[in-house]
């Protein structure tokens, strides 16, 4: 393998035909994340109404402290939530900064273009009206549903960029929010408690079933935008400069949007409503990692799980007995980032 150095601190590493361009200061950035990562999810493990101790949690993930106890709190109660959040929120990171890319717009997020409620609208009709219905069907009717809102949005703001289209994301996801209320004043009362908790993105009846059923569509979705990273860095150069390069940004545009509706639709499917990841992760990988696209997913989407992640702990256990939806959280801290960010956007709006 050849290197060489190239401005700006960028290094190349690869041959001539195939090659991959880096910054030794974004890898560093990425390994300490990675590493943050994990040893949250450790602690993640060992924080609850049982607490365990680093040795048992570790001698049981190598499989050598294993009983019964340690079986059922971390391998039925607290691994699959752990597993669910970081997947979740990486795949929402992901898509926030591939629609932010693609838009070239920083305020644009799943959540706030309609995409997550168009998802977690037909979501709920299927519990509140359809409750016989097998969960497999979940990510199917939920991409319809983003998918549909997706089109919409589109298809109302004539385009991709500009602070028109956000708002009519906006607009929209009041107009579904609003339809959501409605079918919860027309159902039974245990019925609705169920779809609130839902609603409010909880990860307390997380389990390996939901895990098994997200993972294939965020695989999908995430592999569809890692092969799209050359082609989206061509692309940010401007309209004439991809057309030069041969890049077709029609094609371009309608691959990443159907990945970032394909991930969070495949999230909101299991988890409900995780609001602001999307939008929060993407701001903050950029300080590290740029504006490339291939680091700037990879910074987003363990950004993405750490924020999740830490969403989901404090909330099981910072209130304990009560438990506090991730989403109501992660609205916590992402409405004052938005108003800090059209904040910061005033003079352009």
């Amino acid at each position: 393998m050849s290197r060489s150095r190239l401005t700006s601190g960028y290094h190349k590493a690869g041959g001539d035909k195939s090659f991959l361009i880096y910054r030794p200061v974004g890898l560093v950035a990425l390994l300490s994340l990675a590493a943050l990562l994990f040893a949250g999810a450790i602690a993640a493990t060992m924080i609850g109404s049982a607490p365990t101790s680093v040795p048992a949690v570790l001698s049981w993930l190598a499989g050598s402290g294993k009983n019964e106890l340690l079986s059922i709190i971390i391998g039925q109660l607290r691994l699959p939530r752990i597993l669910l959040a970081l997947l979740c929120g990486a795949a929402l990171g992901a898509a926030g900064a591939a629609m932010q890319s693609t838009t070239r717009n920083g305020l644009a997020d799943p959540g706030l273009i309609g995409v997550k409620e168009g998802t977690v609208i037909t979501v709920v009709a299927m519990l509140l009206f359809f409750p016989q219905m097998q969960a497999f069907w979940r990510p199917f009717l939920g991409l319809a549903g983003g998918a549909a809102v997706a089109i919409v949005v589109i298809g109302i703001a004539r385009s991709l960029s500009g602070l028109r289209f956000v708002l009519i994301g906006i607009g929209v996801s009041w107009l579904l929010s609003s339809a959501i209320a409605l079918f919860m004043t027309m159902t039974a009362i245990n019925e609705v408690q169920t779809a609130m908790i839902w609603l409010g993105g909880s990860l307390h009846a997380a389990s390996w079933s939901d895990l098994r059923l997200a993972l294939p569509w965020t695989i999908l979705g995430c592999a569809i935008l890692l092969a799209t990273t050359r082609s989206a860095d061509a692309a940010m150069l401007g309209d004439m400069a991809s057309v030069g390069l041969g890049i077709r940004a029609r094609h371009l545009n309608a691959a990443r949007l159907s990945a970032s509706v394909l991930l969070t639709s495949a999230c909101a499917s299991v988890v409900g409503g995780l609001g602001f990841v999307g939008l929060i992760a993407p701001h903050l990988a950029r300080l590290c990692f740029g504006s490339s696209q291939m680091p700037l997913l990879f910074g987003s989407a363990v950004i993405g799980g750490l924020l999740v992640l830490a969403a989901d702990t404090v909330g099981r256990s910072a209130f304990a007995p009560v438990q506090i939806p991730a989403g109501i959280l992660m609205a916590v801290l992402g409405l004052p980032f938005f108003l800090g960010l059209m904040l910061q956007r005033r003079d352009t709006l």
